[in-house]
C-alpha cells in the first residue's frame, strides 16, 4: 500500500531542493522538476527496482531522464533516495567540478544511466537498453529462475517527442514489441517560447498507438492514479507503453506555475519563500528536507537492500547450476574481450585487390563467430556495407537471440540505440551505414564520444569513388567533420591488411568510439617498407615506401602522407617523382596515416621519425583539406585534397574531372618544392 503522506513530503522536499539548487546556481530549469516532483517521488520510492548501495547492480531497473534540462529533479531524488550524492553537491549545481552538471553526465554522478540534454536522445538510448535486457534475459534466464528481469523507464517532455529521433526510435520499438519499455510523457503544454499549441497540436497518444504502443493517460499529481497506470504498463508484455501524465509546469510556485517563463528562469527569493510557506517548510532554511521524507527513504533503502540480497541468492543458485554459462555471462558483462583472440581472420598477399568494405565484412563475421555478444546492424544497407552475419539470426520479436538488428532507414535512432546497448552492459555493439549519412548520426556519435563508449561505426562508400550516385552520396567533408569530434577515433585503412588491423584496434579500444571508414572500390595489397608495420600502425601511421639506400632512408626530401585509397595514388606519384623522366632524382617517402588524430598524440620524437624535419610533407586525401595543415606544417599548397563537391560519373571519370590523379599530384609536388 502506498504511503501517500510520505510521498507528499518527499515530493515537497524535491521541490525545495530543486528551487534552492537553481537559485544558488543562478541558472537552470526549475519548471519541469517542480512539475514532475510527485512522479519522481513515486518512481524512485515505490516503482523502480534499484539499490542505491549498488548503482551498477546488473538487474536494476534503468531510468533515463530524456528531458535532461530537468537535471535538478534527478539530482534531488538521487540524493533523497540514498545514492552517493551529498547535499553539498546539490548546492554546487552547474559548477565546475561538481557531481551536478547542467545536464546529467554518464560516468560522473552515481545513478545517472546516460548523458542526456539533446532532446529525444535519451528516449532512443532507452530503446537500446530495453533491447539489451530482452536479449540477455533470453540468453541466460532459466524457465524457473530469472536473473535478468527489469524495466527501462524514460521521462520525456514535449520537446523530446517533437524531435525526429524519438519518432524513429518509437516506430522501431513498437515494431520490436518491447514490452519492458515505459515512457512517461510529461505533458505540461508549455515550451520555451510559449504554449505548445503554437507548434505542437498533434494527438501524441494516437501517434504512439499507430506505432504499436499501449497508450495511457492520467495526472502527474495523483499518486494513486500514477501507481495504477504503472501496474497497467507492467502487465503489458507485448507492447511498449506511453503514459501521458498531465502536469503543471512549476507546480508549487505560487505565482509562476503554469507559465512558460518558469521553464528556464530562477524563481527568485520571494517566490521561493512563498512556495515553502505553502508547503509548510521553514521559509528561511535553504535545501530543507522534511524529516518524514528522510525516514521514508531510509526505510526504503533497507527494503531495497533486502530485495537485492534476495536476488543475489537466486543469482548464486543460477550460477551453481552451470559454471560454464556463468563464466560466459561474466565475459559478456566485460564486453566479451576474452573471446577476441578466438577470431580467425582472412589472409591476403601483395597483389590481392579487395574493397575494404568486403574485408571489413569478412573480419566482422570472424569476430561474430568468436564473440557471441557482438551484435549490431545497418540502416537498411547491410548488403552494401557488408554487415550481414549469415547463420547468426536476425533479431526481432520472434527471434530475440538473433545477432543482426535491422534498423530500417533510421540512422539517428540507430546510433542512439547502439549507445543504449553499450550503456546497458553485456554487449559489443556496432552500427553501419554509408559514410555520407553520418550527418544523420552525428548527435548520437558525439554523445558516444562524450561518454567514452567503445561502440564501432562501419562507414562505407567513403569518397568520390562510388561514382554514379553523384555528389549527394560522395563524402568529401565527412572525414574532417568526424575528426573534429573530441575522442572520436577515425580509422581509414588503405588496403585489406590494414583493414584487419583497424578492426582489431576498434575492438580493443575501451575508452571511446571508433569509426571505420571503408572503400567501395577494390584496393590492392601493397608491400610495406616497415617490417613492424602491424605494430607501428597503432601509433596512427607507418612508412609504406622509402628509398632503399640506407644513407638516405631517414632523410627523405618529400613525404607523401595519404589515407585509405589515396595511398595507392601516393605510391603511383612516388614512382613518377623518382622515375627517369624527372630531371633530378627525388627522395620520396610514402606514409599511410590510418588515424591522423592518433598520430598527432604521439611523442614528437616518434612523429619526427615518420615525418623528418626538413622534408616537404604533402597530405593526400579524397576529402576536404581542413585539418591537414597540422601535418604539412601549415602549408596549404601542400594539400592535395578535394575541397568541392563531387559529380556523377564512373569513379575514375569523376577523379579525372576533379583533377585528382597521381599525375596531378606529382606535378603539384614539383611545382611547390
Amino acid at each position: 500500500m502506498l504511503d501517500i503522506e510520505a510521498l507528499k513530503v518527499a515530493a515537497s522536499s524535491i521541490r525545495i531542493l530543486c528551487m534552492d539548487a537553481v537559485e544558488a546556481s543562478g541558472t537552470g530549469h526549475p519548471g519541469m522538476p517542480l512539475g514532475c516532483a510527485d512522479l519522481a517521488a513515486l518512481l524512485y520510492g515505490e516503482i523502480l527496482r534499484h539499490d542505491p548501495e549498488d548503482p551498477a547492480w546488473v538487474d536494476r531497473d534503468r531510468f533515463v531522464l530524456s528531458a535532461g534540462h530537468g537535471s535538478a529533479l534527478l539530482y534531488a531524488i538521487l540524493h533523497l533516495s540514498g545514492y552517493d550524492l551529498p547535499l553539498e553537491e546539490l548546492k554546487r549545481l552547474r559548477r565546475i567540478g561538481s557531481l551536478t552538471p547542467g545536464h546529467p553526465e554518464y560516468g560522473l554522478t552515481p545513478g545517472v544511466e546516460t548523458t542526456t540534454g539533446p532532446l529525444g536522445a535519451g528516449f532512443a538510448t532507452a530503446v537500446g537498453m530495453t533491447i539489451a535486457e530482452q536479449k540477455l534475459a533470453a540468453r541466460f534466464n532459466d524457465p524457473d529462475l530469472a536473473i535478468i528481469d527489469h524495466h527501462t523507464y524514460v521521462l520525456s517532455g514535449d520537446g523530446c517527442l517533437m524531435e525526429g529521433i524519438s519518432h524513429e526510435a518509437a516506430s522501431l520499438a513498437g515494431h520490436l514489441r518491447l514490452g519492458k519499455l515505459i515512457v512517461l510523457y510529461d505533458s505540461n503544454q508549455v515550451s520555451i517560447e510559449g504554449p505548445t499549441s503554437i507548434t505542437f497540436t498533434e494527438d501524441v497518444r494516437a501517434r504512439f498507438a499507430a506505432y504499436g504502443w499501449q497508450t495511457l493517460e492520467g495526472s502527474a499529481h495523483d499518486f494513486g492514479e500514477m501507481a495504477s497506470l504503472m501496474d497497467a504498463a507492467h502487465a503489458e508484455t507485448e507492447r511498449p507503453t506511453l503514459i501521458e501524465l498531465h502536469s503543471v509546469i512549476g507546480q508549487g510556485a505560487p505565482t509562476q506555475s503554469g507559465g512558460h517563463k518558469i521553464h528556464g528562469t530562477v524563481l527568485g527569493p520571494e517566490e521561493i519563500r512563498a512556495a515553502k510557506r505553502a508547503m509548510g517548510a521553514p521559509e528561511g532554511e535553504a535545501f530543507y528536507v522534511f524529516p518524514k521524507a528522510r525516514e521514508y527513504f531510509a526505510r526504503r533503502c533497507r527494503e531495497w537492500g533486502a530485495e537485492r540480497a534476495e536476488w543475489l541468492g537466486r543469482y548464486e543458485t543460477w550460477r551453481s547450476r552451470d559454471s560454464g554459462r556463468a563464466e560466459e555471462l561474466d565475459a559478456w558483462l566485460e564486453s566479451g574481450r576474452t573471446f577476441y583472440d578466438r577470431a580467425e581472420f582472412p589472409t591476403y598477399k601483395p597483389g590481392d585487390a579487395v574493397s575494404t568494405r568486403d574485408v571489413s565484412g569478412a573480419v566482422l563475421n570472424a569476430y561474430a563467430r568468436a564473440v557471441p555478444n557482438l551484435i549490431g546492424g545497418s540502416a537498411d544497407l547491410s548488403t552494401s556495407n557488408k554487415t550481414e552475419m549469415p547463420g547468426l539470426g536476425v533479431y526481432g520479436p520472434d527471434e530475440i537471440e538473433g545477432r543482426t538488428i535491422r534498423y530500417g532507414v533510421r540512422e539517428h535512432a540507430m546510433a542512439s540505440i547502439t549507445n543504449g546497448l553499450q550503456l546497458h552492459g553485456g554487449f559489443r555493439p556496432f552500427a553501419a551505414t554509408l559514410f555520407v549519412f553520418v550527418d544523420y548520426m552525428r548527435p548520437a556519435m558525439r554523445l558516444a564520444a562524450l561518454m567514452k563508449l567503445p561502440v564501432i561505426y562501419i562507414l562505407t562508400h567513403d569518397s568520390i569513388y562510388l561514382g554514379g550516385d553523384g555528389p549527394t552520396h560522395q563524402a568529401v567533408e565527412h572525414l574532417a567533420s568526424l575528426r573534429i569530434i573530441p575522442n572520436m577515433r577515425v580509422l581509414r585503412p588503405a588496403d585489406p591488411e590494414e583493414t584487419i588491423v583497424a578492426w582489431q584496434m576498434a575492438m580493443e579500444r575501451t575508452d571511446g568510439p571508433t569509426a571505420l571508414v571503408l572503400s567501395r572500390q577494390p584496393l590492392t595489397v601493397y608491400p610495406k617498407f616497415d617490417p613492424g608495420w602491424q605494430s607501428t600502425i597503432h601509433t596512427g601511421a607507418y612508412i609504406v615506401r622509402d628509398d632503399d639506400d640506407q644513407e638516405i632512408v631517414h632523410k627523405p626530401e618529400i613525404v607523401l602522407v595519404a589515407t585509405g585509397s589515396e595511398v595507392e595514388m601516393a605510391l603511383a606519384a612516388a614512382d613518377l617523382l623518382t622515375g627517369a623522366d624527372v630531371a633530378s632524382h627525388r627522395r620520396v617517402r610514402v606514409v599511410s596515416m590510418l588515424s591522423r588524430e592518433l598520430f598527432l598524440t604521439q611523442p614528437s620524437a616518434h612523429q619526427a621519425r615518420i615525418l623528418p624535419a626538413g622534408a616537404a610533407v604533402y597530405a593526400v586525401e579524397a576529402g576536404v583539406g581542413t585539418g591537414w595543415e597540422a601535418i604539412t606544417g601549415g602549408r596549404r599548397d601542400r594539400l592535395f585534397t578535394i575541397d568541392q563537391f563531387g559529380a556523377s560519373g564512373r569513379p575514375q571519370e569523376v577523379a579525372d574531372f576533379l583533377g585528382f590523379t597521381a599525375e596531378k599530384l606529382a606535378r603539384r609536388v614539383e611545382k611547390t618544392l
